[in-house]
């Protein structure tokens, strides 16, 4: 790293005797236009395009390694590396291998996966989030930071589900808005991904998405839309899939007409890796810098693979003989430099910090804030550690680490807090704490070269393993089950969707018999997906608790035993069976060579509303160790006029005998809509901590382009005049109050 920043340095020390070199002084001899940071930006990139060669034009496009993009070394310009980053910086890796480089400091913070930082439903987490890792990539010296993720939740198959924000466009547009504008003041380039319909890893490389344009408007689209025009995202990668025939990456609607017509993005469109198929389409469909295409450097004959890429050697080939457009060159081109000069050339950014006291501490306070609630009959939440003198912790996931693993986010951390670790260290001489496995899951411990260190090896039986579980159950206060998911094939991992609905490797046996052997059982989920649970009857509490990074461990510590309050809310539907999910419902879902969106907007609680099906656990519920109440909803007004607003407002109190937080959601209903519309779309949210007793109003401004819908027939957004309800409450099913009014 440090040879890294050197090598920066000297690029942007050595430019100005580069460009004298070459006669590039500037108006009155002195700096160069494209090196003067107070210049504008155009101005520079301007210069900086007038002085470079076409060869240097199209190599600025394509990778040099497996994260880089070369400069240009004549004018001084550095070259742009990137970084894997759905959770954590990325481990370095060799030149031309995914295997490790072998460095000894570029150990990261793993910071909690997106579907926790959503369940928070508080965009001041996702801004803290955002400036933490975005002061490690700046430390590692990353010009790109690839993510976030904002995919939508189709289906809980979708085995990363666990990278993005859940099924709700307006939630995830909310929460992605800080993230990036945190990350950014760092000089370093978000790059919101996969756009577009990536919504699925079965298939992911060749599925042609058929989807109406009301879904990709209304759900599909809204989250990359606010992330460029509100976040200013600098960069954005395409998607695997193909939509309307064309491979995402380079897809003419997607890129051209929308990002960069219609919403006016200014950055750069980076290929998902090996996601660039064809150079004709690269060339002319908007996409800007090539990464990871399946080239080796022998089928073709070359000792350099990467001159090989669609947008090296075959579209120089193509500028020079005429047939590919040297204004669309140029353009692509003053996107990279646009990108460099935000980047890799701002000497104005600051220094970053990697593992710092307050970026675990980040990392712990959102945990704890994604944490949910589910279930918790009895109170046996929180754990009295002044009367459980015996604790059974039971699950393979309590002891094995999740931040390796699952593709792109493999980290490499320092220490890695497990819930076993962080249970004890909470309950140090106060409680025993014994352990018991229950079941064996993964016992793999390596990923691309990084590895865990443990040995989860396991003789016993399945019998034997559920049979002391049992045993230690019975003779314990209190018993833990961590179990859920991991980041194995068919897991929550790239590359490959979950094969079933319900747990893996037996865990409902184990669940059931500890259910029987101790009554005073909590089971904690550790997923990124929805998960059947054929027990819940006869589980009296329940936690979600994702995949929640290095201090994984003590954040479930302190919901546990009640140092923190659970606020999190679910960000995506628990169904009861895969089948009332609408994808599922509708046979559209692995698909082959084609799937069809047949449910259209009706996605997650849209469609258990349109269906009336009971969910296992709504989008938006989850309880806390306090009770609130929410009440008093009314309006200012009940007419909305064209250009006007209404207030809604309603009064919430903390009932309870603790402070905690509660998300006070807004949904509205059209009740007379031309077209098919959901009985209810979430339009606004607030996270308000109250001490007991305490009250406070929260308030909510309905505007009509709050209640457009969009019209694929006339190709437009409309509001209808009309009927609507306002619904207040603390979860998709859980309405506390009312209140009609009329759109004039």
């Amino acid at each position: 790293m440090k040879n890294r920043t050197w090598i920066k340095g000297l690029a942007a020390l050595c430019a100005s005797a580069a460009v004298a070199c070459g006669g590039g002084a500037g108006p009155q001899g002195g700096v160069a236009v494209y090196l003067d940071e107070s210049q504008p930006i155009e101005k520079r990139v301007e210069d900086a395009l007038s002085r470079m060669t076409l060869e240097e034009k199209v190599a600025i496009l394509h990778a040099q390694s497996k994260f880089s993009s070369a400069g240009v070394p004549r004018l001084g310009i550095p070259e742009v590396w990137c970084t894997d980053g759905p959770h954590g910086i990325r481990p370095e890796v060799l030149w031309d291998e995914w295997n490790q480089a072998g460095w000894t400091n570029d150990s990261c913070t793993a910071f909690p996966a997106l579907t926790c930082l959503a369940a928070t439903w508080n965009p001041e987490m996702s801004a803290l989030y955002g400036k933490s890792i975005g002061e490690e990539a700046r430390y590692r010296e990353k010009d790109i930071l690839l993510g976030p993720g904002v995919n939508i939740y189709r289906t809980p198959l979708n085995g990363r589900n666990f990278e993005y924000m859940g099924e709700d466009p307006y939630l995830s547009s909310r929460m992605v808005v800080p993230y990036i504008e945190e990350v950014q003041k760092n000089g370093v380039a978000v790059c919101v991904k996969h756009f577009a319909l990536n919504n699925q890893e079965s298939h992911r490389h060749g599925v042609n998405v058929v989807v109406d344009d009301r879904a990709l408007y209304e759900i599909y689209l809204p989250a990359f839309k606010a992330a460029v025009e509100e976040g200013g995202a600098w960069a954005v990668m395409g998607a695997y899939n193909k939509y309307k025939g064309e491979h995402c990456c380079h897809n003419r609607y997607l890129l051209n007409d929308i990002l960069k017509r219609d919403w006016a993005f200014d950055g750069v469109v980076v290929s998902d890796w090996g996601g660039t198929h064809d150079t004709k389409q690269a060339a002319e469909n908007g996409l800007d810098m090539e990464f990871g295409s399946w080239t080796d450097g022998l089928s073709w004959g070359a000792s350099n693979a990467y001159d090989n890429y669609h947008l090296a050697a075959p579209y120089l080939d193509m500028l020079r003989k005429g047939e590919a457009s040297m204004a669309t060159l140029d353009d692509k081109a003053r996107r990279v430099l646009r990108l460099i000069f935000r980047t890799a050339m701002n000497t104005r950014k600051p220094f970053g910090s990697l593992n710092s006291p307050e970026h675990l501490a980040a990392a712990r306070r959102i945990a704890g804030e994604g944490i949910v609630l589910l279930k918790n009959e009895g109170g046996v939440l929180p754990i009295d550690l002044g009367r459980a003198k015996t604790i059974a912790v039971v699950g393979e996931n309590a002891v094995k680490m999740m931040t390796v693993g699952g593709g792109s986010s493999s980290l490499k951390v320092r220490h890695e807090y497990t819930p076993l670790e962080g249970i004890r260290a909470a309950a140090a001489g106060k409680a025993e704490v014994i352990y018991e496995r229950g079941y064996v899951g993964d016992v793999t411990g390596d990923y691309n070269g990084v590895k865990t260190g443990q040995d989860l090896s396991e003789s016993r039986s399945e019998a034997q393993l559920i049979a002391d579980a049992v045993a230690a159950a019975r003779k314990a206060d209190a018993v833990i089950f961590v179990g859920g998911l991991n980041k194995s094939n068919h897991q929550d991992c790239e590359g490959d969707d979950r094969l079933q609905y319900g747990l893996p490797y037996a865990q409902d046996k184990v669940i059931g018999a500890l259910a029987e052997a101790n009554p005073n059982l909590a089971v904690v989920i550790v997923s990124g997906n929805a998960v059947a649970m054929p027990w819940i009857d006869r589980v009296p509490a329940v936690l979600e608790a994702w995949f929640s990074g290095s201090e994984a461990g003590n954040a479930l510590a302190d919901v546990v035993f009640g140092a923190v309050n659970p606020s999190g809310k679910l960000p995506f539907t628990f169904p009861v069976r895969l089948e009332d999910n609408s994808a599922h419902a509708l046979g559209e879902y692995p698909g082959g060579d084609t799937v069809t969106y047949n449910e259209s907007i009706f996605v997650g609680y849209r469609w258990h509303d349109k269906e009336r099906l009971e969910p296992l656990f709504a989008f938006g519920h989850g309880l806390s160790y306090t009770t609130f109440a929410v009440g008093n909803v009314k309006a200012d007004r009940t007419t909305l006029a064209s250009k006007g607003s209404i207030r809604i407002s309603a009064d919430v109190t903390n009932t309870g005998d603790r402070a905690g937080a509660e998300v006070v959601q807004l949904y509205i209903g059209d009740e007379q809509s031309s077209l098919p519309r959901p009985v209810k779309e979430l339009k606004g949210f607030r996270k308000i901590a109250l001490d007991p007793g305490q009250t406070q109003t929260v308030t909510f401004e309905i505007t009509p382009d709050m209640l457009r819908y969009y019209d694929d027939a006339k190709g437009a957004w409309v509001a209808e005049p009309g009927a609507f309800t306002a619904y207040v409450g603390v979860a998709s099913d859980d309405i506390r109050g009312t209140v009609g009014f009329e759109l004039k």
